[in-house]
């Protein structure tokens, strides 16, 4: 027995096709499945997301230079 984690995209008829990779040809297989959205699809941050937003109380502390990003024109 494989516990497999595919991601994949629904079509835009609101269909998802999944083609699973076994091992034996010409095997019946008993499948197990679970359909949840991708936490990024849903909108929403995750649980617990913005407890990881903190600030620096050490008055000595700077942050350096950080330099300049170049145009869109710069970029080839």
């Amino acid at each position: 027995m494989a516990n497999l984690l595919i991601r994949s995209r629904s079509g835009p008829d609101g269909k998802l096709h999944l083609e699973v990779p076994v091992s034996a040809p010409n095997t019946e297989f008993d499948i197990e499945l679970v359909v949840r959205p991708h936490e990024s699809s849903t909108g929403e941050w995750p649980a617990g997301y913005f407890d990881l937003f903190g600030s620096i109380s050490d008055e000595t502390f700077v942050r350096p230079p950080q330099g300049e990003l170049p145009s869109a024109a710069d970029i080839p």
